[in-house]
C-alpha cells in the first residue's frame, strides 16, 4: 500500500492563517487524535501518519503494517516529501503504539515482543529520521516511552524492551552528532496508564483518578512547541504522575 493523502486543498494552502506546522505519528489512535485535534483547534497544519486515516487532521498518510521498517520508512518520507514540499515541520510526535503481556514462560513472548517492537521502535525511529529530513532548526520531537520500562517488566518482557530502545533513542537523539537539526529538542512522555475509551472498556474499576487525561499532554506537547523556553532538557525522560486527578510532569 502506497502513501495515502487527505484534503489536497489543505495540504497547498497550509501556510495561510496557520499557526505552525506538526506531525503526529498515530495520530488516528486515542491519544494521537486527541493531539491533532488539540493542534487544530490552535490553528496548526497537522498531518497524520498511521495505520488508518485521521478524516480530522489536514493530510493523512495511511502505512501497510505488512511490509518491512525499510519499506515504511520509505513510502512515508515519499509522502511527506509530496506533501510538505519545502516546508518544515515545528514538531514531529511519535505516540504510535501498544501492549502486550508476557514473560518468558510464554509460548508467545516472541511474538509479542516482535509486535511491540514493531509498534514502538519502528514508528519511533521513522520518527526520526522524519525529523533529521523536515523538522525546523530547534523543532521538537517527541517519542514515547513507559514508566515501568525504567525499570524491570518481568510480566511484559517485549512491551518493557521496546520502550526501554524507545527511551534510549530519546537520549540518542539529544546527544551531538544525532542527525536532528540544529537546536532540536528531543523528549520522551513515560505514562504510567493514560485514560483512553479501552482502558476504561477493560479496567472499569480502576480508579480513574489515577489515569492521565489525554488532553493534559496534548496541551502539554502544545505549550513545549510553541515555547521552546518552557521546554524540559533535550534527552529528558518525562513521567507524567496522576493523583486525585492532577497530574505532575517529573524528569526521571
Amino acid at each position: 500500500m502506497q502513501a495515502g493523502f487527505l484534503s489536497q486543498t489543505a495540504c497547498r494552502f497550509h501556510n495561510i492563517m496557520s499557526a505552525g506546522r506538526v506531525l503526529v505519528y498515530g495520530g488516528n489512535g486515542a491519544l494521537g487524535s486527541v493531539v491533532v485535534d488539540y493542534f487544530k483547534a490552535k490553528q496548526f497544519w497537522t498531518v497524520s501518519i498511521d495505520l488508518k486515516k485521521n478524516d480530522k487532521a489536514d493530510a493523512s498518510i495511511t502505512v501497510d503494517p505488512t511490509t518491512t521498517w525499510g519499506e515504511q520508512e520509505q513510502s512515508i518520507l515519499t509522502g511527506l516529501k509530496s506533501t510538505l514540499g519545502a516546508d518544515k515541520l515545528d514538531a514531529v510526535f511519535c505516540v504510535a503504539g501498544g501492549w502486550a503481556g508476557g514473560n518468558a514462560s510464554s509460548a508467545d513472548m516472541i511474538k509479542t515482543a516482535d509486535l511491540m517492537w514493531k509498534q514502538s521502535v519502528w514508528s519511533s525511529t521513522i520518527s526520526a529520521r522524519i525529523a533529521a529530513e523536515h523538522l525546523k532548526e530547534s523543532g521538537l520531537i517527541q517519542l514515547t516511552g513507559a514508566a515501568p520500562a525504567v525499570d524491570g517488566t518481568p510480566g511484559m518482557i517485549g512491551y518493557g524492551m521496546a520502550k526501554a530502545a524507545v527511551q534510549q533513542l530519546t537520549k540518542s537523539l539529544a546527544a551531538k552528532g544525532s542527525g536532528l537539526p540544529d537546536g532540536a529538542c528531543s523528549l520522551a512522555i513515560l505514562p504510567v496508564t493514560l485514560d483512553t475509551p479501552m482502558n476504561r472498556k477493560w479496567m472499569p474499576k480502576a480508579d480513574h483518578s489515577t489515569w492521565t487525561p489525554l488532553e493534559f499532554i496534548a496541551e502539554s506537547l502544545h505549550n513545549w512547541t510553541i515555547n521552546a523556553a518552557a521546554r524540559p532538557e533535550s534527552g529528558s525522560l518525562l513521567k507524567f504522575v496522576t493523583t486525585n486527578g492532577n497530574t505532575v510532569v517529573s524528569k526521571i
